[in-house]
């Protein structure tokens, strides 16, 4: 469990700060995962014509990929994945947009359900998103749903690398 007693008096600062920075940034606009019927269909259009190369008998995953995984890999993306269930389930978080010395930055920014959550970034690597944080975000914005303390909530922010993700 995590234990973190900031001041009275930091809380009341950081609340002041966070206040004034949401109004002064008329920049940060929400958004949607949103990807158009054309690019889904271009792709399953795509993956239904992959040629797949020749593969040396029993090289299996010693000099690349292995042929049969990644047939398997294509038939599993053009017949049984269903994006529209995936993007409805990223939508479940709240996404923002904005730029950063002239570079996109998309990242994701849930509100803490306790009296007074505190803030934290969660940052990943490449190659990497925000979804590597899609199961602990809940658990950071609402404890209590897992059998935590309300007070233990935290305003959770999730950016992607700039330049990447939903810019």
């Amino acid at each position: 469990m995590l234990h973190r007693i900031p001041s009275k008096n930091t809380r009341m600062a950081h609340q002041r700060r966070t206040q004034v920075l949401i109004v002064k940034n008329d920049r940060i606009r929400p958004f949607r995962i949103e990807v158009a019927q054309e690019a889904l269909s271009d792709l399953r259009h795509r993956l239904k014509n992959t040629r797949f190369s020749y593969q040396a008998e029993g090289a299996n995953w010693a000099l690349g990929t292995d042929i049969d995984y990644l047939r398997e890999l294509v038939c599993y993306w053009h017949d049984t994945y269903d994006w529209r269930k995936h993007e409805t389930a990223l939508n479940r978080f709240a996404h923002f947009r904005t730029d950063v010395d002239n570079i996109g930055l998309h990242f994701i920014h849930e509100r803490g359900k306790g009296p007074n959550p505190f803030p934290i970034i969660l940052t990943h690597g490449y190659p990497d998103s925000f979804y590597r944080f899609a199961k602990v975000i809940p658990m950071l914005t609402d404890p209590e749903s897992f059998g935590g303390r309300p007070e233990d909530s935290f305003d959770v922010v999730v950016p992607d690398l700039p330049g990447y993700g939903f810019f």
